[in-house]
C-alpha cells in the first residue's frame, strides 16, 4: 500500500473590504468612535491647573504676537477688517487642520497597545481627532465670535456658507492625516518630519498676512494651497471679506484624490497593521 505524502493546504485570507462596507462598520462601532474622542479629551485637560483655559491662553497668546509683528510694526492692509480678527480667523482654521494632520497622521502608532487587544475599523482612530480637534475649534469660534463683538464685526448671511468651508478644512486634514497614519506604521521617521513641515507651511498659507502681500507672479503657490482657498473662505462667511477667486478650486481638486486614495491605501494596509507594529 502506497501512503501519498502530498497534503493539500487551503490559504484564507481575509476577504478585502469595500468602502462602503468600512462606512458600515465605522457606523456599527460609532460609540468606540465617541469613547475614544471623549477619552483624548479628558486626558487633555485633566490634572491640569487651567484646564479647559490652554484652549483660550495658547490662540490669544499667539493672535498678541501677530498682532504686535503684522499689525502695529509692519502695518499690513486687511481691507478695512481689524487685524485680530482677521488674523485669528486665519487662525482659528490652521489650526484646527493642523491639529487634524499631526494627532490623526500618528493616531495608529500612539494607539498600538489598543490595536492588539481589539478589533474596530482603524480609520476610527484617525476620524476620533477630528471630534477631539473639534471641541477646540469651537472654542476658537467663540473667542472670534466674542473678538467681533468688541471689534465691531458681526458675520452677514455669508454664515450659512460657512459649514461648507468648515468640511473642505476637515476633508483636507483628514486626506493627509490617513495617509500617514498608515504610512507611520512602517516609517516612523514620518511622526518626526511631519511637524516641521507643517510649521514650515505656515508661511506659504496666509494666516496672519493677507494675500495681496504674495507676487502676483506667485499666485499659483496660493492657489495650489487647499488651506489658502479654506482660509479666505473663513474671512469671507465670517469678516465679509472678498469672495474666494475661483482659482483656489484646483487646489482642493487634488485633495479629493488624495483622501480617495488614502482610503484605499489605508484599506489594503490594515489587515498587516497589527504585524506590522
Amino acid at each position: 500500500m502506497k501512503i501519498s505524502l502530498t497534503q493539500h493546504y487551503k490559504i484564507i485570507e481575509p476577504a478585502k473590504k469595500p468602502v462602503l462596507t468600512i462606512v458600515r462598520q465605522i457606523y456599527q462601532f460609532r460609540s468606540i468612535l465617541y469613547t475614544l474622542a471623549k477619552r483624548d479629551v479628558k486626558a487633555k485637560y485633566t490634572q491640569t491647573v487651567l484646564g479647559i483655559l490652554w484652549s483660550v491662553i495658547q490662540p490669544l497668546t499667539g493672535l498678541l504676537i501677530f498682532t504686535i509683528f503684522f499689525d502695529k510694526l509692519i502695518k499690513v492692509d486687511t481691507n478695512n477688517i481689524p487685524y485680530p480678527l482677521f488674523a485669528f480667523s486665519g487662525m482659528v482654521a490652521w489650526y484646527f487642520y493642523t491639529f487634524i494632520v499631526n494627532q490623526g497622521g500618528t493616531s495608529l502608532v500612539d494607539s498600538q497597545y489598543l490595536l492588539k487587544k481589539i478589533y474596530f475599523p482603524r480609520l476610527i482612530l484617525p476620524l476620533s481627532k477630528v471630534l477631539v480637534g473639534l471641541v477646540d475649534f469651537g472654542i476658537s469660534v467663540i473667542l472670534l465670535i466674542i473678538l467681533m463683538i468688541f471689534l465691531g464685526g458681526m458675520p452677514s448671511f455669508l454664515i450659512l456658507l460657512f459649514p461648507v468651508f468648515l468640511l473642505l478644512a476637515v476633508l483636507t486634514g483628514l486626506s493627509i492625516a490617513i495617509w500617514l497614519s498608515a504610512l507611520t506604521i512602517r516609517y516612523r521617521d514620518l511622526q518626526h518630519i511631519i511637524p516641521y513641515l507643517i510649521n514650515f507651511s505656515i508661511w506659504l498659507t496666509p494666516v496672519f498676512y493677507p494675500s495681496t502681500l504674495v507676487p502676483e507672479s506667485y499666485h499659483f503657490i496660493l492657489y495650489l494651497n487647499p488651506m489658502a482657498g479654506i482660509i479666505a473662505g473663513f474671512r469671507w462667511c465670517l469678516l465679509g471679506d472678498l469672495i474666494p477667486p475661483i482659482n483656489y478650486l484646483w487646489g482642493i481638486l487634488p485633495v479629493i484624490f488624495i483622501f480617495i486614495s488614502g482610503i484605499y491605501y489605508f484599506i489594503k494596509i490594515e489587515r498587516e497593521i497589527v504585524d506590522i507594529i
